[in-house]
């Protein structure tokens, strides 16, 4: 059996990522451990405080020997665009959650809006990685 634990997410700089995740969204750090051995990568996690067995990564985006600097470019091409991210929320309450978080700073792509399967609304963190939260309609759970 496989069990999902961790997804990970681009960040520019990941003080800046934990600050943001920790304190608007309200996550919680899981991990946070700096490896000397491997040139000082930082591993670091944070997550749902009702989730303790979800975390999300907030990876630096490597250089060499990882990745060169014409794949970094892209990477963080692709972030400017908010073509990253893809993690899904959900929520009991769509429209409150956007209020809260948009009076929080969030920076929203789209307002909440109804669907066949629950009300959904995009935000992107500061690295600039897309996001959804929605409110599902009966009979869509996930």
């Amino acid at each position: 059996m496989l069990k999902l634990a961790t997804a990970q997410v681009w960040v520019h700089d990941q003080e800046a990522a934990l600050a943001w995740y920790t304190e608007i969204l309200g996550f919680e750090v899981r991990v946070d451990v700096t490896v000397a051995e491997m040139g000082n990568f930082r591993w670091l996690t944070v997550g749902p405080v009702d989730q303790p067995d979800v975390a999300i990564v907030l990876m630096a985006i490597p250089g060499e020997p990882v990745f060169d600097a014409e794949t970094v470019a892209q990477i963080k091409g692709l972030m400017a665009k908010g073509a990253t991210g893809g993690l899904f929320f959900e929520t009991d309450d769509c429209q409150a959650r956007y209020e809260e978080l948009s009076a929080r700073g969030v920076e929203f792509t789209q307002e909440p809006t109804a669907y066949p399967y629950g009300i959904d609304a995009g935000f992107r963190d500061p690295s600039g990685n897309s996001f959804r939260i929605t409110q599902l309609a009966e009979g869509w759970g996930s």
